[in-house]
């Protein structure tokens, strides 16, 4: 019996850590009934994680690439990864918009746009779990862009490795401890099968973009270690989510329903940061409840002046939702409509 050669175990490794890597964002073990989608644009880190994926989870692996209709050469790069998949026996969408995206923040829109179209892709499809190909050079890019805009913890957490999307559906980064050196490495051998087929999206190399900015920042200054400020970026996930355990214990003891939709929260002897988190709740469930959709909201948003005039007595507001005051009871309610 002849024994591996070095690229065999290298290959070999790989996957494992790939395995390794998505049962520790997910903190439990892949499951019997658990179907992987992957999202692939055609990328070498997405071409990477197709061919990890795939070879770490034979015949539960499905795929998808979205065609943004955004540049000429989409359509060909989706095509390309569909031959792909279709010469390795691996299912593939390829995914068209709902409506066109608009000038404005393009990038954002096309974010948004290209995750609604997978997410109900991978639902429709009976994935229990939707991977995109986020990595350490990606966490750290985010980080400092975040830290830039003056972000807090929430914000500093930067990509977070599983998010709930709903539908019976996880979203998960297992690439974020793979430095993007590593995937294109992954591309560029086919992990010993010859390489991947993948191109380079002009855009990422544009500087009308923040994100362009702060990779070139990155690139040309090899002080800052973007390994290091993602695994930063990690703690801060880390300590993010034992923080938010927290504030859903506490929300329960000192949150009390009122009439109309009203949030009342008792912040008594509570620091800033546990008070900000329980606000935050609050304008999320008054949001929910009276079906406000503008203007947008997020739970990671900046809402320190808020919180500055909630402690000063005063009354302020923030995503159509008015809080007020009065002693350590916090009151959160619609916003009445502007005269």
């Amino acid at each position: 019996m002849s024994l591996p050669n070095a690229n065999e175990v290298m290959v070999a490794d790989q996957i494992a850590r790939f395995r390794r890597d998505l049962e520790a964002a997910l903190r439990r073990p892949f499951g019997s009934d658990d179907r992987l989608a992957l999202a692939v644009s055609g990328g070498p880190d997405s071409m990477a994680m197709l061919a990890l994926g795939s070879a770490a989870f034979p015949g539960r692996t499905i795929a998808a690439t979205v065609d943004h209709g955004l540049r000429p050469d989409g359509a060909a790069e989706a095509a390309m990864v569909a031959r792909y998949c279709s010469a390795h026996d691996l299912p593939h969408a390829t995914l068209a918009l709902a409506g066109p995206i608009g000038p404005a923040n393009i990038q954002a829109a096309a974010r948004d746009a290209r995750y609604l179209a997978l997410r109900d892709w991978a639902a429709e499809s009976g994935a229990t779990m939707l991977a995109t190909a986020h990595h350490a050079d990606d966490q750290a890019e985010t980080f400092l862009m975040r830290a830039a805009r003056g972000a807090g913890l929430s914000g500093l957490a930067a990509v977070r490795p599983v998010q709930d999307l709903g539908q019976g559906l996880l979203l998960v980064r297992p690439l974020l401890g793979w430095r993007c050196a590593e995937l294109r490495a992954v591309a560029e051998t086919g992990m010993g099968a010859g390489a991947l087929p993948f191109v380079d999206d002009p855009s990422n190399a544009s500087d009308r973009f923040d994100r362009t900015r702060f990779r070139t920042l990155l690139r040309d200054n090899a002080w800052l270690d973007a390994g290091q400020i993602a695994r930063s970026a990690g703690y801060l996930a880390e300590a993010d989510h034992d923080l938010r355990a927290l504030e859903a214990w506490l929300w329960g003891s000192r949150a009390t329903p009122g009439d109309d939709g009203e949030q009342r929260v008792d912040v008594t002897a509570l620091p800033r940061e546990v008070r900000r988190r329980l606000a935050r709740i609050a304008i999320s469930r008054v949001r929910e409840s009276a079906a406000i959709d503008s203007p947008k909201w997020s739970s990671a948003a900046n809402i320190e002046a808020l919180l500055d005039s909630l402690e000063g007595g005063r009354s302020a507001t923030q995503a159509g939702v008015m809080a007020s005051s009065k002693g350590d009871i916090w009151r959160f309610r619609e916003a009445p409509p502007r005269r």
